[in-house]
């Protein structure tokens, strides 16, 4: 009987002590997303078409590391903007598309011989472009899935859609 009261007693107290336990404190509230790490605040939600085409051409030339001038436009149907550019290689023209989701440049390329790679570059793995608007220029961010960053930064005079065709 001496070995059953402490086991009693044991018992009792851990029935105690889970008194309360099944009830389950309300979550907090979410809180919002942090803010980019490359320090960028997001871009207006809504475009022109004109500043679209800036914002494009910059991204497409940053993000195939092509001179800004290189790159012509073709045309923006329904939010998408047409592209294409020199191959540095053979002199070919490639040819991609871009469209602008809140600060963020989705491209598209047009021209991989493996028709699933012409795709929208917004999957897990994909690098990660981002657009900041300051008063005379377009900074470009990447952020490749490892991590690293680079920026390039286009005047917004320089990046007008000068070389329009079509």
């Amino acid at each position: 009987m001496t070995m059953r009261a402490p086991a009693l007693i044991l018992l009792a107290a851990l029935a105690l002590t889970a008194c309360g336990q099944g009830e389950k404190a309300e979550a907090p509230a979410a809180a919002p997303p942090p803010p980019p790490k490359d320090g960028t605040a997001p871009a207006p939600v809504a475009l022109t078409e004109a500043r679209l085409r800036q914002v494009c051409r910059a991204g497409v030339a940053a993000i195939h590391g092509q001179p800004l001038e290189a790159v012509t436009l073709a045309g923006v149907r329904e939010g998408i903007v047409d592209a294409g550019w020199r191959a540095p290689v053979d002199g070919g023209e490639r040819r991609a598309q871009c469209r602008v989701d809140g600060d963020m440049i989705i491209w598209k390329p047009l021209d991989r011989p493996d028709e699933a790679q012409n795709r929208w570059m917004n999957e897990a793995g994909d690098p990660l472009v981002r657009f900041v608007l300051r008063d005379a220029e377009i900074a470009i961010t990447t952020t490749l899935p490892n991590g690293t960053t680079s920026t390039e930064t286009y005047p917004i005079s320089d990046a007008a859609p000068a070389s329009v065709v079509g």
